[in-house]
């Protein structure tokens, strides 16, 4: 299942803080900061998509993530290596490395990780 790009913001700020009041989500919006009821209706929409739960104290929710940034992010990409360049991570990665304007420092820190993933295997 997936997030939508409102939710996915309130998850950033979830993931970052790791356990969260809703004052403390709130505090975390830049200005414009949305409604309470906005924010409610994320939380109450992430927790029914299992992506978050929470504790509550007396009549205050502390919520907290169930999903880990990582693993969220890693079937985010491998959605869009399968559905955009054909399953091929190698198409994935031409695309990346000639598209994003990445410099011959940035490449060769990819390489170099790249290299150190072959020696791993």
């Amino acid at each position: 299942m997936q997030l939508s790009k409102s939710e996915e913001e309130l998850m950033n700020i979830l993931w970052k803080q790791k356990k969260a009041f809703m004052k403390d989500l709130l505090d975390a919006y830049p200005e414009p900061k949305p409604a309470t009821t906005t924010v409610a209706t994320l939380l109450k929409r992430m927790a029914d998509k299992k992506f978050i739960d929470y504790k509550s104290f007396g009549r205050s929710r502390e919520y907290y993530p169930l999903v880990k940034k990582k693993d969220y992010f890693s079937k985010h990409v491998n959605g869009l290596i399968k559905n955009f360049f054909n399953d091929s991570a190698s198409q994935f990665a031409s695309f990346f490395t000639q598209e994003t304007n990445l410099s011959k420092a940035e490449l060769e820190d990819l390489k170099k990780l790249i290299d150190s993933e072959i020696l791993k295997k």
